[in-house]
């Protein structure tokens, strides 16, 4: 690239290579971005093959299949490299042509690509056949010896998991499960999700622990059995069930024997209880004895002046 870059001005190069690294680096984890740098590096400077070969895979990521094709088209006619040729087989796939990418998959620049690239021709052709629902030829097309080797290659997890995709498609689902385990013990870059349809087969299922959502499910799920009246700091401590069945989850069953008869009065504040009424009761006899006085002596005055008339 750098090589190329260097028939351009300097300001323009720099600007142009400022560009492509902010794809590379967005175009996993941010697509949309990495697609809008790539059209700002095409605009700068369209005639060089590494800037339509960026915008080919920016556009690619982000299923613009068209204009993906358009720019690897540019980048190979420029190059006359045939490393591109499986993905734009795949776009044609993307644009609704499977009968495009297999008659891609027949031509002689397949025989030019080293073995990565046949396998992804490969990949991309058993995809059309799944595309055009030819899923028994899906699984013959990936029969190769590069998936019958034992040995582990950076493309092994994906062709592993390829074909057990395609027996799941056939119809084939216990030779499928096999076939997801191999491409998961290959598959060291979680760069498949063979794991997760492994456990889904065996009917697995993961709890993630960091969930949110879960959290606030199982919260909403937990009922107390019990509540504590009042709040605040003066809150009183005293326990309020609703019902026996509240008692009986909030006690081991042999802690409690629950009484039927039993009135709502806790035993040990009964005579708390008794000491106010009996305070309650001296203080109105109390009062009662001191309006008996005060009406004595009012009927002592009236007599004294109906004597004195």
């Amino acid at each position: 690239m750098r090589q190329e870059l260097k028939s351009l001005p300097k300001t323009l190069a720099d600007d142009v290579a400022r560009n492509l690294v902010m794809v590379a680096r967005l175009l996993d984890s941010e697509p949309e971005e990495a697609y809008q740098y790539s059209r700002v590096a095409l605009r700068l400077a369209s005639r060089v093959a590494a800037v339509r070969e960026a915008a080919g895979f920016a556009s690619y990521v982000t299923q613009r299949y068209s204009e993906a094709l358009t720019e690897f088209r540019a980048a190979r006619r420029m190059t006359g490299r045939v490393d591109l040729w499986p993905v734009m087989a795949d776009c044609e796939r993307g644009l609704g042509r499977p009968e495009r990418a297999l008659a891609m998959a027949g031509e002689p620049e397949v025989k030019q690509l080293d073995k990565a690239g046949q396998v992804e021709m490969r990949l991309v052709a058993a995809g059309a056949r799944g595309d055009m629902e030819q899923f028994d030829a899906a699984v013959v097309t990936l029969q190769s010896p590069e998936l019958a080797s034992s040995a582990v290659h950076p493309w092994t997890a994906r062709l592993r998991y390829a074909y057990a995709e395609a027996l799941i498609a056939a119809g084939r689902a216990d030779e499928a499960r096999d076939w997801f385990a191999k491409a998961a013990e290959a598959d060291s870059d979680g760069t498949t999700n063979a794991s997760e349809r492994l456990a889904e087969i065996d009917g697995v299922e993961f709890t993630d622990a960091l969930d949110p959502e879960l959290d606030e499910d199982e919260t909403e799920s937990t009922e107390a059995p019990a509540k504590k009246r009042g709040g605040g700091d003066n809150a009183d401590d005293r326990v309020i069930f609703e019902d026996e069945e509240d008692v009986e989850e909030f006690y081991e069953e042999d802690d409690l024997e629950i009484d039927e008869d039993f009135d709502g009065v806790v035993p040990e504040r009964a005579q708390d209880a008794q000491d106010a009424k009996a305070e309650d009761t001296k203080a109105a006899d109390a009062e009662a004895e001191e309006a008996k006085a005060a009406d004595a002596e009012v009927n002592a005055d009236a007599d004294k002046s109906a004597d004195k008339s």
